[in-house]
């Protein structure tokens, strides 16, 4: 599913790996377009199944609903960060694992009542407390929200690995300036 256009092919992930980032992760990030043009993001909670992504808000109505009535193309965008590392000896010599997983495509709403409750309860599954004495699979707000299905059309996906302690500076120097020299003001002097 990856896009040949991924400029840092060599931080490409493999399709499997895409998969389990969305199928682990945590929230993502839905972007549509306003009417005027400019861009709009909201973190949500989500569910990958079926090669979708299941999203919920509110019934009423707000930027989100306004956005996909006019232009159902959205970027879905999740991202787990790992640890900071240094690489070099300048503080700008630094660098961030994390795996990054992009979707483009289309959103729907799912009105169908099976639909729904089948996302609320795999919703809970995800994030609910597994050892809750509530009634499970009970949803009596179904009428209040809407759930969104994302038909995906390309998917694209980057990750750096944390680099082992021996290929981290000190033990390793890749400075990407090597013949730089700190300054009176850089090196913390006035």
């Amino acid at each position: 599913m990856s896009a040949p256009s991924l400029r840092r092919v060599d931080m490409a992930m493999t399709d499997e790996e895409m998969l389990r980032a969305l199928d682990q992760g945590f929230v993502g990030r839905l972007a549509t377009v306003n009417e005027d043009g400019s861009p709009y993001c909201v973190p949500l909670l989500y569910i990958w199944a079926d090669d979708q992504i299941f999203l919920h808000g509110t019934s009423a109505r707000g930027h989100l609903q306004a956005n996909l009535a006019r232009d159902p193309r959205v970027c879905f965008e999740l991202d787990e960060p790992d640890e900071v590392f240094d690489y070099g000896r300048f503080e700008c010599d630094t660098g961030l694992a994390y795996r990054s997983v992009i979707l483009f495509g289309n959103m729907r709403i799912a009105e169908d009542a099976a639909t729904m409750q089948w996302f609320c309860e795999r919703l809970m599954a995800k994030y609910g407390k597994p050892d809750s004495i509530r009634p499970k699979n009970f949803f009596p707000r179904l009428d209040v929200i809407v759930v969104y299905a994302m038909t995906v059309e390309r998917m694209t996906g980057k990750q750096r690995l944390l680099p082992e302690l021996s290929e981290q500076w000190p033990a390793k120097d890749r400075t990407r300036t090597p013949d730089a020299r700190p300054t009176a003001f850089s090196a913390g002097q006035m």
